[in-house]
């Protein structure tokens, strides 16, 4: 057989991926032939219903006789509207992301008292077991905070005293820790990453309990600690529109896929970061900044429209950026006149662009905004409307706070873990069985042949 080094292994490898190019493909005619949902959703791109959830509520458009028609979209947490849930807390010159956590763990809207009670509960359960961050967060760090917040969650496991109990008590302790250590572990697994991949200053700065969580995070980043609190407001409201999105999106559902399963929370939240940390989901706030970046390169005059309809058509055509055919942030899989988050959201970015001195950088994403469904129109043939979602402008908030890029959809995560735990709950407590959809197999049978013969 010879020696099997590493160029050898390498090149068997590259080998047999041939067979599997050879055997894993499946006549896409099929899928329409046995009328398979593919991806779960229906020819038009609508999602199959594979559950009840009293949790969120996503809204593609209005309701006319008891039909969806396009219009703007609609978010809504337990039965409030997305909207409503921020003005109020914005009205009141408050944060507002723990409020939405105990809304959508609790199923109802907090009283002062309450909110305080459960604002102080949380921030107890910030601090991480002794020696963790040492043991577990600063040991082989990655460059992929997403790897690490999943495997930092994994090793939770080995600090818990129960973590298999499933009872909800149990579970919601779990949650409740989980969402509070995340800000933590995400930053604390960046400063390991910042300091022995690239060589600059460590520091872990010990929490504060009088901070909120976005002021945490900013406060747990920064060497100087120090943030405005317009940078804090603007965090804030990005965790509450991140907080939650229906039982369908792919982590959620995944969610529910393993806790359907009987396992522990922390191989569920495991399970929903690594869905997450995909570029088709959580990632593409990421590829959103990427994709400016490149933009700025070859468009000259940021003001000239043509020339950027110009670079938009080219990423259609695969000729810009990393030629997947995409513009980023652009689309959503059920909103198509607005995204109700990426709407809330943009209503304040321009209050940062002009706190930051990124008028111009602004203005682009603007003009992008407006043109690039107009250049789809024209060049896919879509008319039923394509509208920048969230991730459009979640990734200008993040550049424009200094966040680095390693840590945009670890704050999705931060965010997002409150939704799973509320789906965890709501899929032990509402569901006696495990999530097992059918695949039909449409492999001819083949007649056995022993290994002489083949």
């Amino acid at each position: 057989m010879g020696e099997w080094n590493r160029f050898t292994v390498q090149t068997r490898i590259e080998e047999l991926s041939q067979l599997c190019r050879a055997n894993y493909q499946i006549d896409t005619e099929l899928y329409s032939k046995y009328d398979v949902k593919r991806g779960l959703r229906d020819i038009n791109g609508k999602g199959v219903c594979a559950g009840l959830t009293n949790v969120s509520q996503i809204v593609p458009g209005v309701e006319v006789n008891g039909e969806t028609q396009l219009g703007d979209g609609q978010l809504l947490f337990r039965g409030y509207h997305i909207e409503d849930l921020v003005n109020g807390f914005i009205k009141d010159n408050r944060f507002g992301y723990e409020e939405t956590v105990y809304l959508l763990l609790f199923g109802q809207l907090p009283t002062r008292e309450q909110l305080e009670e459960f604002s102080a509960l949380l921030r107890s359960c910030r601090t991480l077991p002794p020696t963790f961050t040492r043991d577990v967060i600063m040991k082989s760090p990655s460059e992929d905070m997403m790897n690490t917040l999943a495997k930092s969650v994994l090793a939770l496991y080995s600090y818990d005293h129960n973590p298999n109990d499933t009872s909800i008590p149990n579970v919601l302790r779990q949650c409740i820790q989980l969402i509070a250590q995340f800000p933590s572990i995400a930053v604390y697994g960046y400063q390991a990453y910042r300091y022995y991949k690239n060589d600059q200053s460590l520091f872990l700065h010990q929490q504060d309990p009088a901070l909120s969580p976005a002021e945490n995070i900013l406060s747990l980043l920064r060497a100087d600690r120090k943030y405005t609190a317009l940078e804090a407001k603007i965090l804030d409201l990005a965790l509450v529109l991140h907080a939650e999105h229906g039982g369908g999106n792919n982590s959620t559902f995944t969610v529910h896929v393993v806790s359907s399963s009987g396992t522990d929370t922390y191989s569920t939240m495991a399970a929903a970061l690594g869905s997450l940390k995909g570029p088709k989901h959580g990632g593409a706030n990421v590829k959103v900044v990427q994709m400016f970046d490149d933009m700025k390169k070859h468009v000259s005059d940021w003001t000239d429209e043509e020339e950027i309809c110009a670079y938009l058509r080219r990423l259609l055509h695969k000729d810009a950026f990393d030629r997947a055919g995409l513009i980023y942030g652009m689309g959503h899989a059920v909103y198509s006149h607005s995204d109700p988050r990426a709407t809330v959201l943009r209503s304040f970015v321009e209050q940062l662009a002009d706190e930051k001195g990124c008028h111009k950088e602004y203005d682009l994403y603007s003009r992008v905004e407006r043109l690039a469904p107009e250049v789809i129109a024209n060049e896919r043939r879509i008319y039923k409307g394509v509208c920048a979602n969230v991730d459009f402008y979640s990734g200008l908030v993040y550049r424009m706070l200094e966040l680095p890029n390693e840590l945009f959809t670890p704050i999705f995560a931060i965010s997002r873990i409150a939704g799973w735990s509320a789906h965890r709950l709501e899929e032990l407590l509402g569901a006696s069985k495990i999530i097992r959809p059918a695949y039909r197999a449409v492999k001819s049978w083949e007649e056995y042949k022993p290994i002489s013969r083949r």
